[in-house]
C-alpha cells in the first residue's frame, strides 16, 4: 500500500526535526524544503498529498508560494503555518482556500490531527456515522412504533431527515439503504394514522389536531408583524422539510434560524387545495362557499391558483388587520430579477409575500424530460438540483442584499413530493381529476383497501363538482392510475415525483422564522 507522501516547507526546517521523526513513525513519507522556489520544483516532480507551509519565509512569501502550488496543483491540500496571529494574513491564507491553519510554536499532535482532519476524513466521518446511525437505529424504530400525535410524527420525520443529510457524508451504500427501509416503515404507519385521524381533525372542539394549511398565517406569520420592522414571507411552492434543509445550511452565516416548525398541509398535498388554503386561512369548502368566484374546480380548464392575492386580502379584511403589504409570483429568474428591483419600495412594507414556483416546475420537468429525471435521479441527486439553483438564484440574491437590513424573513411551502413506485389501478370518467395522487369524481372504481377514501368530502371540509362526487387518496408511494393502456403509464410515471396524497414528504412542511445574523 502506497505510503502518503507530505511535503513540509519552512526557512527553519531544521528545527522541525522532532516533528519529522514523529510523523515518519506514524507511517507517513516526508520530505523537507526551506523555500517557495524549491517547493515549486518539488510540486512539479512529485505527487504529494498535503503539503506544509510556513507563511514568513525569505523571498516568495508563504501566500505567493501557495498561489504559485495552486497553479500547478489545484487539488493539493495545504496546511499553513505562521507565527503571526494577525487577522488580515489569516484571511489572505483561508482566501486562497487552505485547508488548514496552525500557529507557531505547533506540538507534533496538532500536525497529526490536521493531516487526519483532511486526508483521512471522509473515512473517519463513514466510520463515525456508521456508529452513530446505529445507536439511533433502534431508537427510530421505537419512534415508529409509539408515535401516536402530530407532534410525534414531526419528531419522527425530522430525525430521518436528519439522518439522510447525515449519510450522504458517508461511503457506504448499505447504511442509505437501511435508513430508506426504516423511512418506508414510518411512511407505512405515518399513513395508517392520517387515514385514523384525519377527519377527527375537522371536529368542533377537536383538541389533537396539529397546525394546518389555513391556520398557517394566524400562527406563524401574523404574530411576528411589527410596524418597524419589515417581513418577507417566502413559500417555495412544493418545497419538501429536507429540501428546506438544503437550502437553509446555505444560509448559514447570513441568517440566523429563530425558530423552526413542522406544520401540516391538508388533503388533497396540491397547490389549488393547500395553497387557497394558506392564503385564505380557509378550507377549500369554505372559500367555494363564501367565495365562488374564486374557486375553480379540479374538472374546470382555468388556473386553479390565479386569485391568492384576492384571498389573501379577504383573510386580513376578515381579521380586520390593516397592514401595508405586497405580492409576487416568481415562476422564472426574469421574473424574480424584476422583484429584485423594488427592494427599496418593499422595505416599506410591513409584510411582502413572495410565491416561488421553481421547485414545482422542476418536479414536473423531471416527469416530462429525460435529461432532467437523469440528474435528479433520486433524492439526494434532486436536493442536489435544488441546492445548485437556490445558490444561483434572484431568490438568494434577494436574501443577501436583504441581509443588511433590519428584517424578518419566514420561509414555507404549501406541499411536498415524493417519488412514486407502486402503480394502483382505478377506473374514472371522463370528469375525474387527472392527479395521480388523489382523485376526486362521481363514478369512482376502485380498491377501498388501497387507498384512502373520503365518501362524504364536507366531512374533510372538500368542494364537490356533482352531489356524488368522492375523493380517494393515495398512500406512501403509490400513485393511481387509468385501467386502460396501465403497464405503459404505469412505467411512466414511476420514479417521478408527485403530490396530492398521504405522505411524511407531502404533508408535514417546514415554517421557519430567519433574522439576519448582522441585525
Amino acid at each position: 500500500m502506497r505510503k502518503i507522501k507530505i511535503l513540509w516547507t519552512d526557512d527553519e526546517v531544521e528545527a522541525l526535526k522532532p516533528h519529522i521523526f514523529f510523523l515518519r513513525d506514524k507511517g507517513y513519507e516526508i520530505d523537507t524544503c526551506s523555500n517557495g522556489n524549491d517547493t515549486i520544483d518539488l510540486v512539479k516532480q512529485t505527487a504529494y498529498d498535503l503539503i506544509f507551509l510556513d507563511e514568513n519565509m525569505p523571498g516568495l512569501s508563504g501566500i505567493e508560494t501557495l498561489r504559485l502550488i495552486r497553479e500547478v496543483r489545484p487539488d493539493i491540500p495545504v496546511v499553513m503555518i505562521t507565527k503571526s496571529e494577525e487577522e488580515d494574513i489569516m484571511e489572505a491564507a483561508i482566501g486562497s482556500a487552505i485547508e488548514y491553519y496552525l500557529i507557531k510554536p505547533v506540538k507534533p499532535n496538532q500536525v497529526l490531527l490536521a493531516i487526519k482532519k483532511i486526508l483521512d476524513q471522509k473515512r473517519l466521518v463513514t466510520e463515525k456515522t456508521t456508529t452513530d446511525y446505529r445507536l439511533e437505529f433502534s431508537r427510530i424504530g421505537n419512534m415508529i412504533s409509539s408515535a401516536s400525535t402530530p407532534a410525534d410524527w414531526a419528531e419522527l420525520y425530522r430525525k430521518i431527515v436528519f439522518w439522510e443529510n447525515e449519510l450522504e457524508k458517508s461511503t457506504d451504500p448499505g447504511l442509505t439503504e437501511i435508513l430508506k427501509m426504516q423511512e418506508n416503515e414510518a411512511n407505512n404507519s405515518f399513513c395508517r394514522f392520517v387515514i385514523k385521524n384525519y377527519l377527527s381533525w375537522f371536529s368542533p372542539g377537536q383538541k389533537g389536531a396539529p397546525l394546518l394549511s389555513p391556520s398557517l398565517f394566524t400562527s406563524k406569520i401574523f404574530p411576528h408583524l411589527t410596524k418597524d420592522q419589515p417581513l418577507f414571507f417566502i413559500l417555495i411552492d412544493n418545497m419538501r422539510f429536507d429540501q428546506w434543509k438544503v437550502i437553509s445550511s446555505e444560509l448559514s452565516g447570513i441568517y440566523r434560524i429563530i425558530e423552526e416548525d413542522i406544520y401540516y398541509s391538508i388533503l388533497p398535498t396540491a397547490t389549488q387545495f393547500s395553497r387557497n388554503a394558506i392564503f385564505s386561512g380557509l378550507m377549500p369548502l369554505q372559500i367555494a362557499n363564501m367565495m365562488p368566484g374564486y374557486w375553480i374546480n379540479d374538472d374546470e380548464e382555468e388556473g386553479k391558483n390565479e386569485f391568492e392575492e384576492e384571498l389573501f386580502r379577504n383573510q386580513l379584511a376578515r381579521k380586520k388587520l390593516n397592514f401595508k403589504w405586497s405580492y409576487h409570483k416568481i415562476s422564472s429568474g426574469q421574473e424574480g430579477k424584476k422583484v429584485n428591483d423594488k427592494i427599496r419600495q418593499m422595505l416599506d412594507n410591513d409584510i411582502n409575500i413572495l410565491v416561488f414556483n421553481f421547485v414545482d416546475i422542476l418536479s414536473h420537468a423531471r416527469t416530462e424530460i429525460g435529461l432532467i429525471r437523469d440528474l435528479a435521479s433520486d433524492e439526494r441527486a434532486y436536493r442536489s438540483l435544488i441546492r445548485s439553483w437556490f445558490v444561483h438564484s434572484s431568490l438568494f440574491e434577494l436574501l443577501n442584499v436583504l441581509a443588511s437590513h433590519p428584517v424578518k424573513i419566514i420561509f414555507s411551502t404549501d406541499h411536498g413530493t415524493i417519488r412514486v413506485q407502486n402503480p394502483v389501478k382505478i377506473i374514472g370518467d371522463r370528469k375525474t381529476s387527472a392527479n395521480l395522487r388523489y382523485k376526486m369524481g362521481r363514478n369512482l372504481n376502485y380498491n377501498a383497501g388501497e387507498v384512502f377514501e373520503v365518501r362524504e368530502p364536507s366531512s374533510a371540509q372538500l368542494p364537490k363538482s356533482n352531489i356524488t362526487s368522492r375523493y380517494i387518496f393515495a398512500v406512501n408511494k403509490d400513485f393511481l392510475v387509468y385501467q386502460n393502456n396501465f403497464n405503459y403509464y404505469a412505467g411512466y410515471y414511476r420514479d417521478t415525483f408527485q403530490h396530492g396524497g398521504i405522505s411524511m414528504q407531502e404533508m408535514l412542511l417546514p415554517v421557519a422564522l430567519l433574522e439576519p445574523v448582522n441585525k
